[in-house]
């Protein structure tokens, strides 16, 4: 049964006919701003907006779905809606007016998935072939075992391609990766296929290229304050907490997105109104939906995870474990230097690696609160994403960084953990294909961000010479997206297995572990050897998961494992194990009684 779903924003163009439109922006800065109708490269007719007395500026003028609009500035200036829905052209062109009824869901009815069943897939819409091309995927995936993909952001970013990160209207997914439609068309039939559809949101910042508030709405802004990214967002202002707290809502309700993952919310400085979001996300979407709400906090705030957020990405369980694959320990890996081993173990048992520690990188100030409690599906574990690849110099993944058994034996771990692993795109097959950092800037702006991603790794011993720092591929040449946007086909024997591997590995999750999760709880994680792990965890219905993981080059030692096996990442790994020998680079894990396990 078809069905529409439109959520009524307070701003921006609401369609209220076929013929007539309600316009509406926060422009306190301003005394008077008009709405200017654009026919082609023209302006046809200018109508007056309404001033209210908190600088909201509204009208209802001729114009139904597909009528390109400004806001015109009293200096003539026309700026495109902050709340648009579509942009005809790029950012600084004019804004459309979009029907939201006018698509007819077949899934209406789709209520999701419960959370515990998750594994998911991050993609770059741009370099899947956007909307499309990744519909076209979704088959592949479900076989693969798939059960939620998240999309990189998509709010309409200045140029062709960019990671999503520097978007500047919130509302509006980009044209390079399709229209409104082919987005609703996407998450329909990933729905059809039993797969949730995550977007990742970026509310801590805004792009350098596009952003016109600071023009009509400096109270935007603090200008006390300042982020990484320019002039810090003021979320003590309820005008810009209400605009950020309905981007969310629209996403959730009028495209049907199964939840949200917020980027890099260390970097909002109000944080109450993160929980204040989520609570009435909860409250606004339909009581029979699952909607899902993860965060990425470098702070490590187990408070917000006792609310109304489902997990957080386990940034620490990553830094670890990347340093026990691959010997690497400058930039944030220095983090986890000193006694690697151990912080794996506490990852495993507990989530945060740093639960109020002093953190070296953070000049040696306390980071994290206490994690033990909360419930091992409350963190996403990787061993690769966006960040973690593209940051790189050079975009290599793990594959060419790491022995091949030792992935095998840490995958094994993501795979069948209770944490909810997270993989990124072609990670399934080994890939080798590098995922670059690029943006499409002009002039000065790209010189500016060309420079600036090689001045980020002057720290690094490998890039302390500018001939070294030269070698960096420029993030604005189209050649660096064609390198990163390579999509590899499982054609090769080695592709083949890698993704057989993967495959058997989440057909064991989804049978064996997660009916049993949602009344999982840590139990202990001990060392038992140089890069060698034991964890356990409770599942219902009194069993224990015991994974053991070996990521030496060498064989370690270890009491005998009187236990079910469930999976191996090497053949013989589990044999030995019940052995009282741990083979080097391997991974097994065992299924065994509460009673036994004490």
């Amino acid at each position: 049964m078809s069905a529409q779903f439109i959520y009524e924003l307070p701003f921006g163009a609401q369609p209220l006919s076929q013929t007539q439109t309600r316009f509406g922006i926060w422009a306190p800065a301003m005394e008077q701003i008009s709405l200017a109708i654009v026919e082609g490269d023209t302006t046809s007719q200018v109508f007056p907006m309404g001033r209210g007395s908190d600088g909201f500026f509204s009208c209802v003028a001729p114009g139904g779905a597909g009528t390109a609009y400004f806001y015109r500035l009293p200096n003539g200036t026309n700026v495109p809606d902050p709340a648009s829905r579509l942009q005809r052209d790029d950012v600084h062109g004019p804004s459309v007016v979009v029907n939201p009824s006018a698509y007819q869901w077949r899934h209406g009815q789709w209520t999701g998935r419960p959370w515990q069943e998750m594994v998911i897939y991050e993609i770059h819409p741009g370099c899947w072939g956007g909307f499309k091309g990744i519909e076209a995927q979704l088959s592949y995936l479900a076989e693969l075992g798939i059960t939620a993909i998240e999309l990189m952001p998509i709010a309409d970013f200045s140029g062709r391609r960019n990671w999503g990160y520097d978007g500047v209207l919130p509302f509006a997914p980009d044209r390079q990766y399709g229209s409104p439609q082919a987005l609703k068309e996407l998450i329909d039939a990933a729905h059809d296929h039993g797969i949730c559809v995550y977007l990742d949101v970026v509310y801590n910042h805004f792009g350098p290229d596009g952003n016109y508030l600071h023009l009509y709405a400096p109270d935007f802004f603090n200008a006390d304050a300042t982020s990484p990214w320019g002039a810090q967002i003021d979320f003590s202002r309820r005008q810009v907490r209400n605009f950020f707290t309905h981007n969310a809502l629209y996403w959730l309700l009028e495209y049907r997105f199964d939840g949200l993952r917020f980027d890099a919310v260390h970097a909002i400085s109000e944080k109450d109104w993160l929980d204040e979001m989520a609570e009435r996300v909860r409250l606004t979407t339909e009581a029979n939906r699952r909607v899902h709400l993860v965060l990425e906090n470098e702070r490590n705030r187990s408070a917000h995870l006792e609310n109304d957020f489902d997990a957080q990405w386990n940034d620490d369980a990553h830094n670890v474990l990347h340093l026990l694959l691959t010997n690497e320990y400058e930039g944030y890996y220095a983090n986890f230097i000193d006694q690697p081993t151990q912080k794996l173990a506490r990852a495993l048992e507990s989530g945060f690696v740093y639960q109020g520690e002093p953190s070296p990188m953070h000049n040696n100030t306390p980071r994290g609160s206490p994690s033990g409690h909360l419930a091992p599906c409350q963190f996403v574990l990787f061993l690769q994403n966006h960040d973690q690849v593209g940051n790189r110099a050079f975009g290599e993944r793990l594959t060419p960084l790491c022995n091949p058994l030792a992935l095998r034996a840490a995958a094994t771990l993501q795979l069948l953990s209770p944490q909810i692993p997270l993989m990124f795109m072609d990670e399934e097959r080994g890939s080798t294909n590098p995922f670059l950092f690029f943006t499409d800037f002009q002039g000065e702006l790209a010189a500016a961000v060309r420079d600036g991603r090689r001045r980020e790794f002057r720290a690094f011993s490998a890039f302390n010479e500018p001939e070294a720092q030269a070698t960096i591929p420029d993030p604005n040449a189209e050649e660096t997206f064609r390198r990163s946007s390579s999509f590899e086909r499982r054609d090769s024997p080695e592709q083949r297995a890698f993704y057989d591997f993967y495959r058997r590995m989440l057909s064991l999750r989804q049978e064996i572990i997660v009916p049993h999760l949602h009344a999982a709880s840590n139990l202990d994680a001990r060392v038992i050897g140089e890069k060698a792990v034991s964890a356990r965890w409770q599942l219902r219905a009194g069993k224990v998961l015991r994974i053991i993981v070996n990521l030496s080059e060498r064989d370690e030692m270890a009491e005998p494992v009187e236990a079910e096996l469930v999976a191996e990442s090497r053949d013989g790994a589990g044999k030995a194990a019940r052995q009282g020998t741990i083979l080097n680079y391997s991974t097994s894990v065992f299924l065994e009684p509460f009673e036994h396990s004490q």
